[in-house]
């Protein structure tokens, strides 16, 4: 069902590409209602227009916070053309139909980029224009709502193709976007203003997110899948290769958690399946890179590397002898670009401006959601306590927090030996603790990586004794873990025992 319009109220924040649009209303002798900045950009334009408070016959007050919301307009856009009720209520009141709304709303996300100060946020808060929108997108039967600039040409052909109307499908199509965008703009109010007022867990969530892409696929081939962000965008940069994948995407997520993690300007990470296979934070990145692959070479194939710092061209030639789905970092030179680019279908991730907020995790189950607050939490020292009677060395004590560190990133239960700042071998995903224990020694073991400096991390507690008695016998020297296992007395006396340092934290880490 076709619908002519006759009457178009436009009233827009975003005032770039108006004049095509004005050109094809007029074309089609469109009457033009707008208001205050848009009717002034139109009128700049020299195209005609009313202005509405002399269409409503009623002033703009309150400094502007009213000046749509009146009955003639709500009225012109809510009537349904075909209820002789609703003819004869604008009849006798005098009002007449608005066939086309294009509106967009006060650009409160930007404002809350520019300023602190509340006031000047609240005064972003449109009211107007989400009104009108919503009403345009009830009665879409009747009248068509455009909601950004985007939609212009679209609207354009629309009206060349049906001589100045619109169809139902077009309209209806517009409705679904335009309740779509009144419920992210409000959306995100409500996140503003409980995150001003510290409320975690409102009794109703409200989630929103801009799509960033469609992908292929999601962790198989039969899943579909779909990447969103509450900013604009990922903050990631992509120079080259395939389009990223659901599972690229989940690995390069967690590559660049454990990287910002570690020393600014320093650390490799490689991660497959989402999992850590090896991390080196020494100060040569050459050297970072060849220690973190020498933990695991095997599980590297095929996985993501994250560089906390530049690539140079003489770690590239080194990175380009492995096959690699994604390598991230924080920048590329000229040179490093040339001799990457050699293969195609690598990705290139320039991620030098991504970073981790503080905000909370969601995790969802058929209809329901969890939600919780992320591990970011820097380890220090002071966060640790010694309960051997041997003292840590300095280095040791590096190498432990290094551990730790890496190892809330590795999938519970974790296990993770470290020498020099270097994993050198890392146990993962295991129900049983002490069968993760076995997988990192027997990594270690098979890349001959044991040393006399070996210090091993749990991301919980042992519960008994053989865990850290495994350990011990593999040549570990130094071992940390949360406390809190009614056994802990019996953890500390065999470390004592066995002259081997032990540190307790006050902190879990588990990652499911």
């Amino acid at each position: 069902m076709k619908k002519k319009i006759k009457t178009a109220l436009i009233s827009v924040s975003d005032k770039k590409n108006l004049k095509p649009l004005l050109n094809i209303l007029k074309k089609n002798k469109i009457k033009i209602i707008s208001s205050d900045g848009t009717y002034k950009e139109i009128k700049r334009l020299k195209f005609k227009c009313l202005e509405v408070s002399k269409f409503t016959n009623s002033p703009e007050i309150l400094e502007g916070r009213v000046k749509t919301l009146h009955p003639k307009i709500h009225a012109g856009i809510l009537n349904k053309r075909e209820k002789k009720s609703h003819l004869k209520d604008l009849k006798d009141n005098n009002f007449e139909n608005i066939d086309l709304v294009i509106v967009n709303f006060y650009p409160f996300e930007d404002a809350l980029k520019k300023t602190l100060e509340h006031k000047k946020i609240i005064e972003n808060i449109d009211i107007g224009g989400p009104t009108m929108v919503r009403s345009a997108a009830k009665n879409y039967n009747d009248v068509t709502v455009i909601t950004s600039s985007d939609q212009y040409e679209e609207l354009i052909q629309e009206l060349k193709k049906f001589k100045g109307s619109t169809s139902l499908n077009f309209r209806e199509k517009l409705s679904r976007i335009a309740f779509t965008e009144t419920a992210y703009y409000d959306s995100v109010i409500s996140s503003y203003f409980n995150k001003k007022t510290n409320t975690v867990f409102p009794k109703k969530k409200i989630i929103h997110g801009n799509l960033i892409e469609q992908l292929r696929y999601g962790e198989n081939p039969h899943q579909k899948s779909a990447i969103y962000s509450s900013s604009s965008n990922t903050n990631l940069k992509q120079i080259q290769g395939k389009q990223l994948s659901y599972n690229n995407y989940n690995d390069v997520f967690s590559a660049l958690t454990i990287s910002r993690s570690l020393p600014k300007g320093r650390g490799t990470v490689i991660v497959k399946h989402a999992n850590p296979c090896g991390v080196s934070t020494k100060k040569n990145h050459l050297d970072s890179y060849k220690s973190a692959l020498s933990c695991d070479p095997i599980s590297a194939f095929g996985g993501i590397v994250s560089c906390n710092y530049k690539i140079t061209k003489n770690l590239a030639a080194e990175l380009n002898k492995l096959f690699l789905e994604v390598i991230i970092a924080n920048g590329f030179d000229s040179n490093a670009i040339k001799i990457l680019k050699a293969k195609k279908n690598l990705r290139l991730i320039d991620g030098t401006i991504y970073k981790l907020e503080e905000l909370y995790k969601f995790l969802s189950f058929n209809q329901e959601i969890m939600i919780q607050s992320d591990d970011l939490n820097f380890f220090t020292k002071k966060k640790l306590k010694i309960v051997s009677k041997k003292k840590p060395t300095s280095k040791q004590l590096k190498d432990l927090i290094f551990a730790f560190n890496v190892c809330r990133y590795v999938k519970s239960n974790a296990i993770v030996l470290a020498s020099n700042e270097t994993t050198v071998g890392i146990g993962s995903g295991q129900p049983s603790r002490l069968d993760s224990c076995q997988i990192a020694i027997n990594k270690m073991k098979k890349f001959n990586l044991q040393n006399d400096n070996l210090v091993a991390a749990s991301d919980a507690f042992f519960p008994f004794v053989d865990g850290i008695e495994k350990l011990v016998q593999a040549g570990v020297n130094a071992i940390i873990q949360p406390s809190g296992s009614i056994r802990d007395k019996e953890i500390i006396k065999f470390a004592n025992e066995t002259n081997t340092v032990l540190l307790f934290s006050k902190t879990r880490h588990f990652r499911h």
